[in-house]
């Protein structure tokens, strides 16, 4: 058997912080669900099963996805500490985890989708806004796990790091959707790309859902080019801003590039903003996070 299949020795106790991990892990899951509608005043099983609101599900599913990925950064990360320390680590660092996605969530709320009511919105099953918001909780839960993959150690150096790398997510997603909205308004006599959203466009949804998750896969790469010092607060939260914006520009500047040769013949700013055409959103939601991982996997190298 060994000759067919060679395996890395691994832990004799591996299964029990599986265990441990995996059930804190589902717990937390739960939590937000739970979360989703206490603080809204909205019931999950009314919105889910009888009023069959694919909007909220599709914002509640990205929630959920962004805490996994959140999650899956520190799995296995405090096995050193025993059982009983690598549960305490998983508890503490998944609860900061879904406080950041909240956090993250209410702060893309209020100042980056500021001109619409996205609860609203998707009450009254906007599906458009509904991929905004679940594309805007993952890109964040992308960033902040490279942040926390980045920031080595358990210890209060470490929290500091990730809570502060939390601003940078929102300064970046901020910078991001300000330029996706200066670019809409310029080619379309200056109509207002959230007011749009409110009217279900939904290919406009998937576009801008692209270029959010392509732009936090790209700046996810900032942690393979800057070194993480423990106590140098200021010097790594500006390091993961200017090397995030300068990874962003260049994520603007290559996908406008790819669609210009992939997409050629085609004027799809018009399909897209006019036409409503969900293909070539599609084909520009690829390019974009397809491109972002191209240069994730250049610097990860």
């Amino acid at each position: 058997m060994e000759q067919l299949v060679k395996l890395v020795p691994l832990s004799s106790d591996i299964l029990i912080y599986l265990a441990i991990d995996i059930s804190i892990a589902v717990l937390l899951l739960f939590a937000i669900r739970s979360l989703s509608g206490m603080f809204t005043k909205i019931s999950v099983r009314q919105e889910l099963g009888e009023k069959d609101n694919f909007a909220f599900g599709i914002s509640m599913a990205g929630r959920m996805l962004s805490l996994t990925i959140v999650l899956s950064a520190v799995v296995g990360r405090h096995t050193y500490l025993g059982f009983e320390g690598a549960a305490l680590g998983m508890l503490l660092f998944g609860t900061i985890g879904i406080l950041l996605v909240k956090f993250g969530r209410f702060a893309h709320d209020k100042v980056v989708l500021n001109r619409l009511d996205k609860d609203q919105m998707i009450s009254e099953k906007n599906v458009s806004v509904a991929l905004v918001d679940a594309s805007s909780a993952v890109a964040s839960a992308i960033i902040i796990k490279s942040i926390i993959d980045w920031a080595d150690g358990a210890d209060a150096n470490t929290l500091i790091a990730i809570l502060s790398g939390s601003m940078v997510v929102l300064a970046i997603l901020l910078l991001t959707t300000r330029v996706y909205e200066q670019r809409y308004a310029r080619n379309n006599q200056n109509n207002s790309f959230q007011k749009t959203l409110c009217k279900g466009q939904i290919a406009l949804a998937i576009q801008h859902s692209g270029t959010l998750i392509g732009t936090a896969i790209v700046v996810s790469s900032a942690g393979s080019v800057i070194e993480y010092t423990p106590d140098a607060y200021v010097s790594n939260i500006t390091g993961w801003f200017i090397v995030g914006t300068g990874f962003s520009l260049l994520l603007i500047v290559l996908s406008s590039i790819a669609k210009h040769i992939v997409l050629s013949g085609v004027n799809w700013k018009t399909e897209v903003d006019l036409q409503h055409n969900v293909g070539i959103a599609s084909i520009e939601f690829v390019l974009s996070i397809g491109l972002a991982m191209l240069i994730n996997g250049l610097f990860a190298s």
